[in-house]
C-alpha cells in the first residue's frame, strides 16, 4: 500500500486551493484525486464573469479563476489523478480509488482533506406531477450542455427556483436567443445574489414570481407547457391561482446538495442544516486528520470564499501531518440563535485557534434594519448593523483568540440577529 502526506479528494476550485497552501507550508508529498477529465472542477462551465473580485481583485470568466490555480498547480509539480474517483474513505485515513490506468487502488494518508463539492437536487427529489418529457434539465446540466458542448437546450423556457445558477442561466439562455417566460420562486425571497438578480432578470426583463411553483409538466415526448401556482404559507398551491405558460424547456435550479456520502460513510459527525460534517475553527472533522472545505462542507455563494476556505483547510492539513496528532485543550461550541440557520464552525479550540477565526453563517428570512450580535455565555463580543440580509448571501463574523480567552469548555459562542 502507497503512503502519501496528504491526499486530497476533489481537483475543483477547494482541492487546488487547499493542495497549493498545504504546498505553501511545506508538505512536499501530496496528491489530488480528481473524478473529471481535467482540473477546475464546475469553474470550466462557468463562462460568465464575476469571480475573483475578493482574491485577485479583478473580474474573472470561472475558466479564467480556475486557471490562476492549475498554472500554480502545475508550476508547482502537484501530482494529481484525473478520471480517479475516491471510493472510500476509513477514519484511518485510508483512501480507496478506482481509476482507467491504475484499477483499485488505495493509498494510506496522513491527512485527508474532502473537497468533493455538491451536486444538484434533481426533479425526482421535488415530485413534480405530471409527464415525463424531454426538455426537463437541472440548471447546471443545461449550462454544461450549452457552455461545454454547444447545443441550445431550448427555445422557450421556464426556471423553477431563483439559486445563482438559475438566474445566470435565464441571462445565458436569453443572450443565445431563447426566450425565458419566467422565473418562479417556492419561497418568499430569491435564493440568488442579488447582483444576479439585477444583473440576470432585471437587465433582461425577465419576470420573477416569488412564492410560485411548478405544479404540473405538460407534453408527451417534449415538454409543451408547464403549469404554475402561488403558494400559501406552507408552501402549498393555492387552488385556483394556476396559470398554464407555454414552453419548450424547464430547467430546475432548486438547490445544492453537498456530496458527502464518502464523509458519511468514514463515519464524521454530520451538520443537518449544512448537509456536511461537523468542523473546527481548523476545519478538522471529528474524525482526527481528515479535513473538509468548500461546497462539501456547505454550500457558499462565492468562489473567492471557497478558496480561502480551503487554503485554510490545507494548511490545517499540513500542521497535522507536521504534529502527528489532532486537536486539543477546550472547545467552544459556535450556536445559531434567533434568525440564524447555521454557522460554520460548529466548534472553535481556543487553545489552537489562530490569532482570529472567521465564523460563517446564513440567515433564515430576509432582515431589514437588523443587528447580527456575537456572544460568549450571554456577553457580548461584537455587533454589527445590516440594512438587509437575505439567505441567499453568505454573512460572517470574526472572533479574535481574546475573545475566548476565558472560555470554558462548556461554554457557547452564539451568533443571533436582534431587530
Amino acid at each position: 500500500m502507497r503512503t502519501t502526506d496528504i491526499v486530497i479528494i476533489g481537483g475543483g476550485p477547494a482541492g487546488l486551493a487547499a493542495a497549493l497552501a498545504a504546498r505553501e507550508a511545506g508538505v512536499t508529498d501530496l496528491l489530488i484525486l480528481e473524478r473529471g477529465n481535467e482540473l477546475g472542477g464546475i469553474l470550466n462551465q462557468c463562462i460568465h464573469s464575476g469571480f475573483g473580485l475578493h482574491t485577485f481583485r479583478e473580474e474573472l470568466t470561472g475558466p479564467e479563476y480556475a486557471a490562476r490555480y492549475m498554472d500554480r498547480v502545475l508550476a508547482e509539480n502537484i501530482p494529481f489523478r484525473l478520471g480517479a474517483m475516491a471510493v472510500r474513505v476509513t477514519a484511518d485515513r485510508r483512501v480507496t480509488y478506482i481509476s482507467r490506468e491504475e484499477g483499485l487502488e488505495t493509498v494510506q494518508a496522513r491527512a485527508v482533506v474532502l473537497a468533493m463539492g455538491c451536486r444538484e437536487r434533481s426533479r425526482g427529489a421535488l415530485s413534480i406531477p405530471g409527464a415525463r418529457p424531454a426538455g426537463i434539465y437541472t440548471a447546471g446540466a443545461a449550462q454544461r450542455l450549452m457552455n461545454i458542448d454547444g447545443y441550445r437546450v431550448g427555445r422557450e423556457a421556464v426556471i423553477l427556483g431563483s439559486g445563482d445558477i438559475g438566474l445566470i442561466m435565464a441571462r445565458r439562455l436569453t443572450l443565445e436567443g431563447a426566450r425565458v417566460r419566467l422565473v418562479a420562486e417556492l419561497m418568499p425571497y430569491s435564493g440568488g445574489l442579488k447582483r444576479n438578480i439585477v444583473q440576470c432578470l432585471d437587465d433582461f426583463g425577465i419576470p420573477l414570481k416569488l412564492s410560485h411553483t411548478v405544479v404540473d409538466i405538460h407534453g408527451r415526448d417534449r415538454v409543451e407547457a408547464v403549469t404554475v401556482a402561488a403558494v400559501d404559507g406552507q408552501r402549498r398551491p393555492i387552488p385556483g391561482t394556476e396559470e398554464r405558460i407555454p414552453c419548450d424547456t424547464l430547467l430546475l435550479s432548486v438547490g445544492l446538495l453537498p456530496e458527502n456520502e464518502l464523509t458519511r460513510e468514514a463515519g464524521a459527525a454530520m451538520c443537518a442544516a449544512t448537509g456536511g460534517p461537523v468542523v473546527s475553527d481548523r476545519l478538522e472533522t471529528d474524525l482526527p486528520g481528515i479535513f473538509a472545505c468548500g461546497n462539501v462542507l456547505h454550500v457558499h455563494d462565492l468562489v473567492d470564499y471557497v478558496s480561502q476556505e480551503a487554503a485554510l483547510a490545507g494548511e490545517s492539513a499540513a500542521a497535522f501531518v507536521r504534529s502527528g496528532g489532532g486537536e486539543t485543550g477546550r472547545r467552544v461550541r459556535v450556536a445559531a440563535g434567533n434568525g440564524v440557520r447555521y454557522t460554520v464552525p460548529q466548534f472553535i479550540g481556543p487553545d489552537r485557534m489562530a490569532e482570529a477565526a472567521v465564523v460563517r453563517f446564513r440567515v433564515t428570512d430576509v432582515f431589514r434594519d437588523a443587528c447580527v450580535r456575537l456572544s460568549l455565555d450571554g456577553r457580548e463580543l461584537a455587533r454589527r448593523k445590516k440594512r438587509v440580509l437575505a439567505p441567499g448571501e453568505m454573512e460572517q463574523m470574526t472572533v479574535t483568540r481574546s475573545d475566548l480567552a476565558e472560555a470554558r469548555a462548556d461554554s457557547v459562542l452564539t451568533v443571533e440577529l436582534e431587530a
